[in-house]
């Protein structure tokens, strides 16, 4: 199941209350005052982590909480600090606070660390209270409470390359073809419910880019028709965007409409996607009407196409080339493999 918005409810812990305590010797009577301060609460911290790639840890455990400090004790003894809670987040993900509507925070690297709820600090003990004047406070301060909150967490997942097209077009046939993700492939359209995060591995170069298959786009997708409204969110971040077009128009669709359309899906979505380096690929090229349908369309779009062929294999190679040239060119940065021990 992929998860990628959440509401969680998280809640720092709370500082120890210091102590009130006396020295009790034999042959010191005036031991004056030994009571230590309470701990800090534990904090609630968010890391990056590029291990996981959804957010289903977090919709069906909600609720988060952070160790209280502990109290303080006699002898000068502080207390301990509250464990710390720890997130681990896929990279990508927006946190947003409920309330304010304010994002508090954005991971986008492996490891990183964000504090979003500061445990309480712990309260003195009656030593810090000592003055020349009073040499026997007989008074502490309670923990202060620890940070809480609710918030809200959207991924938007960090992928080279975003996968649009209709339904039907061959999306989750190509994600097959040239990586190891295994999406459910049918003759009907939607059956990619959900974006498909996968890997392309390009063993000569010891290097591999990610590839994010968003669900089937559908005209008025802007306006929250069909899936994409939805998804169209991890193609945000994206360097290069790949369009495939079933150039053989299998279910009668004119595949110039359906570019012209996806063009405009995204402008009205969001401008900024149309800046975005861009590669057309014409699915389906094993079938008859492919070359005369390509012709109409070159002659209307002034791109360069590439052709393949999902069912047959047909130029899948060198379309791999091709995009690890153009996320390069795109300022993409490639995700190294580690070599293989000799």
């Amino acid at each position: 199941m992929f998860v990628d918005e959440c509401v969680i409810k998280v809640q720092a812990g709370d500082g120890g209350r210091g102590c009130v305590s006396f020295r009790r010797e034999k042959y010191e009577p005036w031991g004056g005052p030994n009571g230590g301060d309470g701990g800090k609460g534990g904090d609630v911290v968010l890391v990056g982590n590029d291990d996981t790639n959804n957010l289903i840890d977090y919709k069906y455990k909600p609720h988060w909480k952070a160790g209280r400090g502990e109290h303080g004790l006699g002898k000068d003894c502080h207390g301990s600090e509250g464990d710390i809670c720890i997130l681990k987040l896929p990279l990508g993900t927006v946190v947003i606070d409920t309330e304010t509507g304010r994002t508090v925070a954005e991971i986008i690297e492996d490891g990183q660390r964000v504090v979003l709820c500061e445990g309480g600090n712990g309260g003195w003990g009656n030593t810090r209270f000592k003055t020349s004047t009073n040499r026997a406070p007989n008074n502490a301060n309670p923990g202060h409470p620890g940070g809480r909150g609710e918030f809200r967490l959207v991924l938007k997942s960090i992928a080279d390359i975003g996968l649009v097209g209709f339904p039907n077009a061959g999306k989750s046939s190509l994600t097959k073809r040239i990586t190891r993700a295994r999406p459910k492939t049918a003759a009907y359209p939607f059956t990619t419910l959900h974006p498909q995060i996968g890997v392309i591995e390009f063993p000569a170069t010891y290097d591999r880019l990610l590839l994010a298959d968003v669900p089937g786009l559908i005209a008025g997708a802007s306006e929250n028709r069909g899936l994409g409204h939805r998804f169209l969110r991890h193609i945000e971040r994206c360097t290069l965007l790949m369009f495939l077009i079933d150039m053989a128009g299998v279910d009668g669709r004119d595949p110039r409409e359906d570019y012209a359309t996806l063009l405009a899906e995204l402008k009205l979505y969001d401008p900024a996607l149309l800046k975005k380096p861009r590669v057309v690929v014409a699915n389906k090229r094993d079938l008859a009407a492919f070359a005369p349908n390509l012709a109409k369309f070159k002659r209307r779009f002034k791109v360069t196409i590439l052709s393949i062929s999902c069912e047959t294999g047909e130029g899948i190679e060198d379309l791999k080339l091709q995009l690890r040239k153009r996320v390069v060119a795109g300022g993409g940065r490639l995700r190294v493999v580690p070599k293989p021990a000799a």
